[in-house]
């Protein structure tokens, strides 16, 4: 497997984000010889009590949560956030083929677990992040305090995916140059300006290194013998027997997900309990939209929890 870094010096003078990343190596669980670096972001004091793990997803990276940062920062509540290997300052594996869903829950789960030693987790994640976070939280629930659901799901193939879904990845599919800055302000209701799409278009110099953001989409199971559906059916039964406080805090605006909201709510047993808070005006990336918002219902729960 090759690996692309991106240089330094496409990370500087980012507008609102200048978190400085602790990076830690994983093996690939393919190709055991090969360390990937992974970037992660933390923020806060470090001792006991809970740590919100910020989980960011397609095609985005840690600054997606810089003001959701800056909240907790606010609130002296600690947080690691972390950039998916092939995104953000990870590397960036070559080839579309090198990613896999199984790969990426490996990669988080050893840079989370094992190399940072984490523990009493409280789980942020969105869209991808929501994916592979999910599956950490079922194959680990004693690791987690809380979790919150922010735009996303586990699909699993049995059903089909909303028509937006499958417009997104034929527009991936199709595209000779991937305007990742492009996608992402796509996703935002209120709109994000050109710092920002230039802080998402950062981590990718040039076309080769968006064999991530380009292979992610293939991988969401919309089969129900995707290579990965079983693996899902696994964790969402386990999620049916979590019992500590799950918030699902959705937009309003997200027609990608929005069904996955009432299916959690559902499921869950730790999301009967609490309100459910229903982020206004915001579109899939409500990080952009209502980063703030979305921070403070994170420090709630967090302050919430015995």
């Amino acid at each position: 497997m090759d690996l692309l870094r991106t240089p330094d010096d496409r990370f500087t003078d980012l507008a609102g984000f200048d978190l400085v990343p602790r990076y830690v190596e994983v093996a690939d669980p393919d190709a055991g010889s090969v360390p990937v670096r992974v970037a992660t972001y933390r923020v806060g004091p470090e001792g006991p009590g809970p740590t919100v793990l910020l989980l960011h997803g397609e095609p985005t990276w840690s600054y997606l949560y810089r003001s959701v940062l800056d909240t907790l920062v606010a609130a002296d509540i600690p947080a690691v956030a972390v950039d998916l290997v092939g995104f953000g300052r990870s590397d960036k594996p070559a080839a579309v083929a090198d990613h896999t869903y199984a790969r990426h829950v490996a990669w988080v789960q050893e840079a989370v677990f094992e190399a940072l030693g984490l523990d009493d987790l409280v789980l942020v994640g969105q869209d991808w992040g929501g994916l592979i976070g999910l599956r950490l939280v079922a194959a680990a629930p004693e690791r987690f305090r809380a979790v919150v659901a922010a735009n996303t799901g586990l699909p699993t193939g049995d059903a089909d995916m909303p028509a937006p879904w499958w417009a997104f990845r034929r527009a991936v599919e199709r595209a000779e140059t991937l305007d990742v800055g492009r996608f992402v302000a796509s996703g935002c209701a209120r709109g994000l300006d050109a710092d920002a799409r230039a802080a998402y278009d950062a981590p990718f110099p040039d076309d080769s290194f968006t064999a991530g953001p380009r292979a992610m989409p293939l991988l969401v199971p919309t089969r129900p013998d995707d290579p990965e559906s079983a693996a899902n059916r696994e964790a969402w039964a386990a999620l049916g027997r979590f019992t500590r406080p799950f918030l699902v805090a959705f937009s309003d605006g997200d027609p990608i997900t929005g069904p996955m909201a009432p299916a959690l709510q559902t499921h869950v047993p730790g999301a009967t309990g609490p309100d459910h808070p229903v982020l206004r005006g915001a579109g899939h990336f409500l990080q952009e939209d209502a980063g703030g918002e979305l921070g403070s219902v994170v420090v709630e729960l967090v302050r919430g929890l015995d």
